[in-house]
């Protein structure tokens, strides 16, 4: 009995140390640390990019700490600040306020730190020369797409709305594309309003009851992303006129997609998120090598239309 109850407990021993001896996944020592901060980390877009870019970092073999700027400057320049006096390797940074952000780069910089922003291009002209690269879409060219979308859904006439958010320089951009293509298609439509919306769903539900009432004919609505569209959409929908108006929305979010898959909105250019968070991974391992980097690396839009929705296997996944 012993002797069995001893070649058992031997076998069992014999089991767990070749489980033990298993290879373990490689992990890549740690090097350096990289800050991140961005506009609002509880935005899904801004969600995912933190991901992203957390993944890419530790395959370099460094550490990201992704922070939210909480919409507030004073924050986000705070937060650079800490970023400094720890002796972060790089920050990543997406301004709160294009203009504001100026302050934290100037002082990363002196400090011997290099900067890249994303999707948001500072606009402090002495801090933008100080920013190593800026990786973020061609928010101009999908502003056009949402113009000739307009264009498209209204006919080539009518009055429309925009919903902005000039604090922002992806914003600024979206709506000057926006306007470039009407004026280049000689368009007759015309802009009766802009007003922001702070970029959220409840800001572009407020200005858009307020738009409705001080122009109630108009017949389109264009919002610089997909949140405040969406309150634009319920205000639509609130005043009884969702069959008379047109939303162009741009982002192409979870959200967004399922919008225009519901026809509630006619089109929302749409962002790579995955690609901008890799490309500013990419952008810093290029310059620890000491290679040459673009300033400017933008990447192109796409339109989102209901046909495009239809089979999309990201938007029934509920992903970007």
């Amino acid at each position: 009995m012993k002797s069995r109850l001893f070649f058992f407990t031997l076998l069992l021993t014999i089991f767990v140390a070749g489980c033990n001896d298993s290879p373990e996944e490689e992990k890549v020592a740690v090097v350096g640390r990289i800050g991140m901060t961005c506009m609002d980390l509880t935005n899904p877009f801004f969600k995912l990019i933190a991901n992203v870019m957390t993944e890419e970092a530790a395959k370099h073999g460094y550490e990201l700490t992704a922070l939210s700027g909480e919409l507030d400057p004073a924050k986000q320049n705070s937060q650079m600040t800490d970023f400094i006096a720890q002796g972060y390797d790089a920050i990543f940074l997406n301004p709160v306020d294009s203009k504001s952000a100026g302050q934290g780069v100037k002082a990363a910089h002196e400090a011997g730190i290099p900067v890249f922003t994303f999707d948001v291009q500072v606009s402090d002209a002495g801090a933008a020369a100080l920013v190593s690269s800026h990786i973020g879409s061609d928010n101009f060219q999908g502003g056009t797409l949402a113009g000739k979308s307009m264009i498209e859904a209204l006919g080539n006439k009518g009055k429309v709305a925009v919903i902005s958010l000039p604090e922002v320089t992806s914003c600024i951009l979206r709506v000057d594309g926006f306007k470039k293509a009407l004026e280049e298609a000689s368009s007759p439509i015309e802009i009766v309003t802009e007003l922001s919306g702070k970029g959220s769903r409840d800001g572009g539900y407020a200005v858009a009851t307020d738009i409705l009432q001080a122009h109630p004919d108009i017949t389109g609505i264009f919002a610089i992303n997909d949140p405040s569209a969406l309150g634009a959409h319920a205000a639509v929908v609130q005043a009884g006129k969702e069959e008379a108006i047109t939303i162009v929305a741009f982002d192409a979010s979870p959200a967004g997609k399922q919008a225009v898959f519901e026809k509630k909105l006619y089109d929302t250019p749409q962002q790579f998120p995955r690609k901008m968070a890799k490309g500013t991974v990419d952008a810093f391992v290029r310059y620890l090598a000491g290679e040459e980097i673009e300033a400017k690396i933008l990447i192109p839009c796409e339109h989102y239309l209901h046909e495009d929705s239809v089979t999309d296997e990201s938007r029934i996944a509920e992903q970007w």
